[in-house]
């Protein structure tokens, strides 16, 4: 997390003071525009990358920045290497500020053709930064976080990673703390846990239908480009235990391909969309298919498509009954109860979804609440329910979640539950990194081979539980319900031993108060 990195943190701070004296006060607007920016930069950087490493090994590799651009609306083609932000980045502040509107983001908004998403996404977006000044320090400051965060890459041993999103995630932090939107982004250590779990494979077909900036989706792709390396030694875990990469040699063309095809986003902010499309892209999904719908919805006809799903839904309370899919038969408007149900008819038979919930989905008493805990229970084998500290969540919502892990047509003989304690960071709202991993690596371990050891001791940290003491219990899944606690026994002094006690101190505060009645005369 780069709030570990204060020379990053206070760069990005910097960012996000200049576009608010700017005139772009709108949080929202001001992480738009910044992620516009962060793309420009990172799409030179992969592309001349991507040169680089095919006139190494010999291969073809064609530039997105070859030939002319025909300027939309206009005749007037202009060489496509001056849409390079190494080559705008060095032009006079007026001068500059005019070609990446009229020339830069026109290209990028067309990036991937006219039948790309990504384009479809793009065509109402707009460059409104104002300011030639407020682009020339937008562009400078940008420099030096990639600077650092090139620096803090190679000192830590890791390849590039999720810049856009740790950016995000730092300028969120103002609109939560002035409760102005409720979106809040999956802390990447969490999503890194889930992608262990859940083991995507290579040519699975992965959504996540509530993806806000494509977290999930990246995490998978990252997980997957990793299991190519597995074997070499030289890889390094991360702070947090894991090992990630987004590049490896043995990504083909053919890999690539196979991988672009493989995640499916959805979302109902079209904001949202925007940048969990510019997110994937930044990290090398040259084509990720992620799209403005309400996966709730009537007009969401899908089921029965994907191997793995990935998914912190939004879970803000109710809506409109008239809007809910008719396949959606829980007969509830709370969104939480109706994502899981969807998430289950999402998944092909014999697919695996992890699943973040707030807790009350693992007891709450209403009707709804007790049909969705059936469904996983009775019509998916519930391999595993890891209750999550409240301080996960900080510093947007404060509210305690778990982990599902399920198997969509499975037959469940016992529920796993781990009672997660720390996940590597404090717990209040400037989520500090911790000495450790806290619970992470003990989770992926004992997960793996729960089987085998079969543990069901109720006083510790993990065990299990059969279904048939879930289904007696109302098919109550809260960790608190089976965990049995641990009283350590207190050996108290016998009445009359501390009756004397109290005696002697009783005589010596008279005696003290004697003594400063002579003295006050």
């Amino acid at each position: 997390m780069l709030q570990n990195n204060s020379a990053i943190k206070s760069k990005i701070d910097q960012l996000w003071d200049k576009f608010w004296s700017g005139g772009i006060a709108n949080p929202i607007t001001a992480i738009e525009q910044i992620t516009y920016l962060l793309f420009m930069k990172r799409l030179d950087d992969l592309d001349l990358k991507r040169i680089s490493d095919a006139e190494f090994t010999g291969s073809k590799y064609t530039s997105k920045f070859d030939g002319k651009f025909t300027i939309p609306g206009t005749e007037q083609k202009v060489d496509r290497q001056t849409l390079r932000w190494s080559h705008f980045k060095r032009m006079p502040a007026e001068e500059m500020l005019t070609h990446v509107q009229m020339k830069v983001f026109p290209f990028l908004k067309t990036l991937n053709g006219d039948e790309s998403p990504f384009t479809h996404h793009m065509k109402n977006a707009v460059f409104i930064i104002p300011k030639p000044a407020l682009l020339v320090e937008a562009i400078s400051t940008i420099e030096e976080i990639f600077a650092e965060i090139e620096k803090d890459t190679h000192s830590g041993g890791q390849a590039f990673q999720d810049i856009q999103g740790d950016v995000y995630e730092m300028l969120l932090s103002e609109i939560a703390s002035a409760g102005k939107n409720g979106q809040f982004r999956t802390p990447r250590h969490i999503i890194k846990l889930i992608a262990e779990l859940v083991d995507p494979k290579l040519g699975n077909q992965i959504a996540d239908p509530a993806c806000g900036t494509g977290g999930f989706l990246l995490g998978a792709y990252q997980y997957m480009v990793t299991q190519l390396d597995k074997n070499k030694k030289n890889l390094k875990p991360d702070e947090d235990g894991f090992i990630r990469n987004s590049v490896s040699s043995l990504l083909t063309k053919k890999v690539s391909v196979i991988l672009n095809d493989s995640l499916y986003g959805y979302d109902i902010d079209v904001t949202m969309v925007r940048l969990g499309l510019m997110n994937l892209m930044m990290h090398g999904v040259d084509t990720p298919h992620i799209d403005y719908k309400d996966t709730l919805s009537k007009g969401f006809t899908e089921s029965n498509k994907y191997q793995i799903i990935m998914a912190n839904p939004p879970f803000t309370g109710s809506i409109d009954k008239g809007d809910i899919n008719e396949s959606l038969k829980l007969g509830t408007t709370k969104t939480e109860l109706l994502f899981v149900e969807n998430i289950y008819k999402l998944l092909k038979m014999g697919g695996t979804a992890g699943v973040i919930v707030p807790q009350g989905v693992l007891f709450g008493s209403g009707k709804a609440f007790v049909e969705a805990r059936k469904l996983l229970v009775d019509k998916c084998e519930l391999k595993a329910v890891i209750a999550m500290p409240s301080g996960v969540f900080k510093p947007y919502a404060g509210v305690s979640t778990a982990i599902l892990i399920f198997t969509k047509g499975g037959e469940t003989e016992n529920v796993w539950f781990y009672d997660m304690k720390s996940d590597g960071y404090s717990l209040d709202d400037k989520r500090t990194k911790q000495e450790g991993c806290g619970d992470l690596q003990d989770i992926v371990t004992q997960y793996k081979k729960r089987d085998q050891l079969k543990k069901s001791d109720r006083k510790e940290k993990f065990f299990f539980v059969p279904k048939e003491q879930i289904v007696a219990e109302n098919y109550d899944l809260s960790m608190s319900k089976y965990k049995e606690d641990v009283f350590e026994e207190v050996v108290y002094e016998k009445p009359a031993k501390i009756l004397a006690k109290l005696k002697t101190m009783e005589g010596e505060i008279s005696s003290e108060l004697r003594e400063l009645e002579g003295i006050l005369g």
